[in-house]
């Protein structure tokens, strides 16, 4: 019995493009050598096209857009983004909301091959097996956001970089805090998410702790929860169970404005007792008081690559593998 295959597969045995192998079973356009060799792998391997392949008979000039949350302030700058560069580009896009849901966002990828959409840009929350199986099948270009697609094409944020940096960054302040008071050892709580996220829940997480480590920090507390204010608020309390850490490290700058809740309602000031840094450079966190250290991706050249990569592979142009994005470190007056 000949192994099961995707069309991925065919593609690349066949020396194509996923586009080409969909033209294939579509009856478009297609090199006779190019159609010879298709239908001998798909011969050989008893191959049987699913409902998506036959979908993509002509273009649409629509990109569908994944995004894991509207609720963002680096999703709203990848949408704007993509949305400025593929309306110059003469396409529109098409945004569906997975509210964090892993099972919501492979329905939304699916929805939008039978809408029939030239391409879809996805902001994964994570990367299962499940969507390695749909996204193999898909007839048309997806290009990954956020997250790594070994088997495809993903534009990347350095989130294990960006945590050395953090991390480096508040492990020189907690070492000067612990020398000044005559401790050895500085002690850091770190505010994360759940691991699902590979790229922020554990490159982001062990980006830090490499960071803190180049500087001596070794007593790290770890926390986990989900997104939300809410979330910094429960993890900055269980975090404060352990005694007043002199630094916290949060995921993101969300979880950090519940961690300034929490210490505010405890009389414990920042950064005087405890250092607080964030992720995600949002425009609120210069109001806070302090004004709140954080890491800001270049979420705007995230969606721009992102979209000019998925109108190239549209157009069957080569396109790098993997593509990563810069960071910055914007200083506040959390972290001294």
């Amino acid at each position: 019995m000949a192994a099961k295959i995707t069309m991925a597969d065919i593609a690349r045995m066949a020396g194509v493009t996923k586009s080409t192998v969909s033209r294939y079973f579509n009856g478009g356009s297609v090199k006779e050598s190019t159609r010879d060799r298709i239908q001998e792998i798909i011969e050989q391997y008893n191959y049987e096209p699913n409902t998506f392949a036959r979908l993509k008979a002509r273009e649409s000039n629509v990109i569908g857009v994944v995004v894991p949350t509207l609720n963002s302030k680096v999703t709203s700058r990848v949408i704007t983004s993509i949305g400025r560069y593929l309306r110059d580009q003469g396409y529109e896009t098409l945004i569906k909301d997975s509210d964090h849901s892993i099972e919501l966002e492979l329905r939304n990828i699916q929805r939008l091959i039978t809408q029939n959409v030239d391409g879809i840009l996805l902001s994964a929350i994570t990367i299962t097996e499940e969507h390695r199986q749909l996204l193999g099948e898909c007839p048309i270009p997806v290009v990954v956001l956020a997250q790594e697609y070994e088997e495809g094409i993903s534009v990347l944020q350095d989130d294990y970089g960006a945590g050395v940096a953090m991390g480096r960054l508040v492990g020189e302040s907690c070492r000067k805090r612990a020398e000044a008071s005559g401790r050895q050892q500085a002690q850091v709580a770190y505010l994360g998410v759940e691991e699902s996220d590979v790229a922020v829940g554990i490159r982001r997480r062990q980006g830090v702790e490499e960071g803190l480590r180049q500087k001596g920090i070794t007593d790290v507390s770890f926390f986990k929860g989900d997104y939300s204010y809410e979330s910094g608020q429960q993890m900055a309390r269980k975090a404060l169970e352990k005694g007043v850490p002199d630094a916290m490290i949060c995921a993101t700058d969300r979880l950090a404005f519940g961690a300034y809740r929490v210490l505010g309602e405890r009389g414990i000031r920042i950064p005087d007792l405890v250092a607080v840094a964030g992720f995600g450079g949002y425009d609120e966190s210069e109001l806070l008081t302090p004004a709140l250290t954080t890491l800001r991706f270049d979420s705007y050249a995230l969606g721009y690559l992102g979209a000019e990569t998925v109108l190239k592979l549209i157009r069957e142009e080569p396109v790098p593998k993997k593509q990563i994005v810069d960071f910055q470190l914007v200083p506040g007056k959390s972290v001294t």
